[in-house]
């Protein structure tokens, strides 16, 4: 008998617990959105990104401009790996282009090259790479390679047909690592790292912020108070963001003596523009804190951008290989930015002017971020 009543409170017992979990899963609706929906982003991510680097912008420095010229513009479009986004006469430009980050590639053409192969002595191109990612550095020499030896090979073939013994290279490549030319994983990896681990204490520890304040009931409290919205954000970004400062201090600390990634572009530049995304990062957590209802489903939330940051940002992957459509998701994210900026200033020396774009964005995504922020807070408070 008492192993019969043992048994039956054992049931009672799992069913009453089993029926309380499933009521509260389908009240937690968003945690349960979560569990669905992070797993399928993940799967989405992995299988839309594809890593052959694609439409790199090409500057070409075409001081020839003749027919030879033309036809090597056309290879190198035909390889899919380059997109020709500038043509120029000007060496200091087309480096200027890819210390801004607005190129990836510069291919020069000397001013004798439709002689030399018209002559068959063999032409020489120039073609400088940027080095501050090492996938794309690699594919693009692998690419540039491809095209000198396809024409060499299309030479040889040429010289056995008209039984010539002799055989001269059609064309001579020069490929030039910049910025990182020993190819040294830590001095591209790191940066972007810098990026990626702010968002730990910019979005996840705001992200509970208000939500904490809920829970523990005193939001209320602050409701009835007479207190201006904006500046009850801002109370509860700025101790966030002076322990996000001496987080940035002791990252780029670590950075500069612990892994010997030389800094070399002005650090006051990069201190202030650390400081910025900070801001923009803590403005997207309290955004978050707004809507969640609960700690855990905050966190979930603040998640999200996890993946997207370390899959659509360039930092692992390059942008080049992403659909359009992410890709421009990519670019809707403050990380990718960043990690733009940190590549920028540390290796290729690259100045604010140079970085414009991506300054002004980090700065609107700062002030669009908090002002939605703001006027959550508020509806939050009027309902």
């Amino acid at each position: 008998m008492t192993g019969a009543a043992d048994t039956g409170s054992f049931w009672s017992s799992f069913v009453a617990v089993a029926q309380k979990e499933f009521v509260h899963l389908r009240r937690d609706r968003s945690s349960l959105f979560l569990v669905f929906f992070i797993p399928l982003m993940q799967l989405a991510l992995y299988g839309a990104i594809d890593q052959t680097v694609k439409d790199l912008p090409t500057v070409i420095v075409d001081h020839d401009r003749s027919r030879y010229s033309r036809e090597l513009l056309d290879e190198l479009r035909a390889t899919k790996t380059f997109k020709i986004t500038m043509v120029t006469d000007s060496s200091v430009e087309a480096r200027s282009a890819i210390a801004a980050g607005r190129v990836r590639v510069g291919v020069e053409i000397p001013p004798d090259f439709h002689d030399r192969r018209a002559r068959g002595t063999g032409a020489n191109v120039l073609a400088l790479i940027d080095g501050s990612d090492s996938t794309v550095s690699q594919q693009a020499l692998a690419a540039i390679n491809g095209i000198a030896f396809t024409k060499n090979l299309e030479s040889a073939e040429t010289a056995g047909e008209s039984g010539s013994e002799r055989t001269v290279s059609a064309l001579v490549a020069h490929p030039v690592i910049l910025f990182n030319p020993s190819g040294r994983t830590a001095n591209y990896i790191i940066p972007g790292l810098v990026a990626v681990i702010l968002q730990l204490i910019g979005i996840v520890q705001t992200a509970i912020a208000i939500v904490k304040e809920r829970e523990k009931g005193t939001l209320e409290q602050l409701l009835v108070t007479p207190i201006d919205p904006l500046g009850l954000m801002l109370g509860k970004v700025v101790p966030y963001l002076f322990v996000g400062v001496g987080e940035v201090m002791l990252i780029l600390l670590a950075m500069r003596f612990g892994f010997g990634v030389p800094i070399r572009g002005s650090i006051v530049f990069l201190f202030v523009m650390c400081i910025i995304y900070l801001f923009a990062l803590l403005s997207l957590g309290l955004y978050i804190s707004t809507v969640a209802k609960t700690q855990q489903s905050a966190q979930g939330m603040a998640q999200l951008f996890f993946l997207p940051a370390i899959f659509l940002s360039g930092y692992i992957f390059p942008a080049a290989g992403l659909p359009l459509p992410l890709y421009w998701l990519g670019r809707m994210m403050p990380v990718t930015h960043m990690i733009e900026i940190m590549r920028g200033v540390v290796l290729r020396e690259a100045t604010p002017l140079e970085l414009m774009p991506s300054v002004l964005a980090l700065v609107a995504m700062s002030l669009v971020l908090m002002t939605l922020t703001v006027r959550r807070f508020r509806k939050v408070s009027l309902a």
